[in-house]
């Protein structure tokens, strides 16, 4: 199988490009590092100290309602991070920022918080488990647990 050296970058389609770009530098630490037009479209491109690559793209002829996830395509962006500390340190840089969220919520799978960018984008911010701990989560799963037969074995 030809290989895939990992992420490259990511575009998000927003209703206003400016307001986007200014919202990622300042509540999620990205910085502007271009902007750019083409005939139909224009771009913000941004980049993260943890080395991702995001842009901003606000098309001519594009919706003007906000984001929903029930559409085909993007349901959600999340960002990892390291742990419930970190997690913790993040949801009191949100309400510095007026920045409305979840607070922390104890997943089976990690702790995570929940936001909407201005365009109403979900965006995350979760404690990925270590590869070790896989197994154990999904055979923890309640989703799977719930699928199950009452006395069935699997």
């Amino acid at each position: 199988m030809p290989t895939i050296t990992g992420y490259s970058h990511l575009d998000l389609t927003v209703t206003d490009g400016d307001r986007s770009a200014r919202w990622l530098c300042d509540v999620m630490g990205f910085e502007l590092i271009n902007q750019f037009r083409s005939p139909t479209f224009s771009g913000w491109s941004l980049t993260h100290p943890s080395g991702l690559f995001l842009s901003v793209m606000t098309h001519d002829d594009g919706p003007t309602e906000a984001f929903d996830e029930r559409r085909v395509g993007l349901d959600h962006l999340s960002f990892g991070v390291t742990d419930r500390a970190e997690l913790e340190r993040w949801v009191t840089h949100l309400d510095a920022r007026a920045v409305a969220h979840s607070g922390i919520i104890d997943y089976h799978y990690g702790p995570t918080v929940v936001m909407r960018d201005p365009d109403n984008i979900q965006l995350e911010l979760f404690v990925h488990p270590a590869p070790e701990q896989a197994d154990d989560l999904v055979a923890h799963d309640p989703a799977r647990a719930a699928e199950k037969e009452p006395g069935d074995a699997t």
